[in-house]
């Protein structure tokens, strides 16, 4: 008796995904000055190993047998790969400024949460680990998204801890002044058109985001604060769809790896978006 039942799989990618990282992969040995034929994986193999564990969340173990090599070694290979395809992901100015030649008038951004295994890490309030989330009552980090008018996202942060809200994290990284420097700007003789970036309710303190008007305590809201408050939700809206594009990979829907590989896992997902929808912005 055979001591396993071997099956076949499919990716739903063509051979033009695995080229196009395999590009990447290999310019990256070039510059490393990797030897290919020295190495227990050719790029073919490597990137099909990774598209399974980005995919399907395939178990490192089963990865592993697989391919014939040991759990460390396939553990070394998938965070080459992670770190070099999230390497081609773009950074804010160029997002920005992609969105700016698109002729977008409005970005949207959102946070979410990647879901994580424990983590005993402490943080500032005793008692509470780092990366727990009280909203989510699970540990995570939290990623900023921003997508284009029709949620298709562009651009992604680096990991935060769970605990911190969308507000706090985009300050942690400088988001509300980049913003304002980069992209936010008045209808005038130098900017022909009147640029914004639209957030929910947990970005009000900040001025660089726009965001509905808050139901002030025992008042109501002006007709006027009312259709301001219906416009700007449906414009945010496809907001959603950016997250959801991320997640579509499972390995992007609970980390099983310390927090701080999201960052790059986000990154990875962003450029594998970019490439499958032919469209950066």
């Amino acid at each position: 008796m055979p001591e396993f039942v071997t099956y076949v799989g499919k990716l739903p990618y063509g051979p033009a995904t695995v080229e196009y990282l395999g590009d990447l992969l290999r310019r990256h040995w070039e510059q490393t000055g990797a030897r290919c034929g020295r190495r227990v994986l050719g790029w073919w193999d490597q990137v099909v190993m990774w598209l399974r564990s980005m995919h399907d969340n395939t178990r490192v173990v089963d990865l592993a047998r697989d391919n014939g090599i040991g759990r460390s070694t396939a553990y070394r290979l998938l965070d080459e790969t992670t770190e070099v395809v999230a390497a081609a992901a773009p950074a804010l100015a160029s997002a920005l400024l992609a969105a700016k030649i698109a002729g977008h008038e409005h970005v949207l951004v959102d946070g979410t949460v990647v879901r994580t295994d424990r983590i005993g890490e402490p943080g500032p309030t005793k008692g509470v680990d780092l990366w727990w989330s009280g909203k989510h009552r699970a540990h995570g980090g939290n990623i900023q998204v921003i997508a284009a008018p029709d949620g298709h996202p562009i651009w992604c942060s680096e990991v935060r801890p769970g605990r911190e809200h969308d507000i706090t994290c985009a300050r942690a990284i400088g988001l509300p002044e980049a913003l304002d420097e980069m992209w936010n700007c008045e209808a005038d003789t130098c900017c022909p058109v009147r640029r914004s970036t639209l957030a929910d309710l947990g970005y009000e303190a900040e001025a660089a985001f726009t965001t509905p008007t808050k139901k002030p305590r025992a008042q109501s809201l002006t007709a006027d604060q009312r259709w301001n408050n219906r416009l700007v939700a449906c414009l945010r809206a496809p907001g959603e769809r950016a997250n959801a594009l991320l997640k579509n990979f499972k390995a992007l829907r609970r980390v099983t790896r310390h927090p701080s590989k999201i960052t790059a896992l986000a990154r990875a997902a962003l450029v594998l978006v970019h490439h499958l929808t032919d469209r950066q912005v």
